[in-house]
């Protein structure tokens, strides 16, 4: 069983890995906080279930599994928040051609 979540937390810090290498490769705030958002949840996820896997069946991998759990409702939602902040509050960004994108009626 250690092995195996080792195996698991390894792929975790990989998800996470790719991450941080989309978060400087993409140039828009938007694209950013999507990818963000996803690895982030995906990569904390893979994490606790290697630490649940590594420690096996007790009180603390119950603890684990909890707290990913409010992992997954809280990321998605706290990201949410943020990109849509920043819609609302008129945060411009560029597009490819160059010029300024507002689209103020999406919402």
């Amino acid at each position: 069983m250690k092995i195996a979540g080792q195996a698991i937390m390894l792929l975790g810090v990989v998800f996470i890995l790719f991450g941080v290498i989309g978060m400087l490769r993409f140039k828009n705030f938007y694209t950013r906080i999507l990818v963000t958002a996803k690895i982030d949840t995906v990569g904390a996820i893979t994490l606790f279930i290697g630490v649940a896997v590594r420690n096996g069946f007790s009180f603390f991998s119950l603890k684990v599994l909890l707290l990913m759990v409010v992992l997954m409702v809280i990321n998605p939602l706290a990201s949410h928040m943020i990109a849509r902040s920043a819609y609302l509050s008129g945060y411009k960004t560029e597009t490819q051609s160059g010029t300024e994108n507002e689209n103020k009626d999406f919402l």
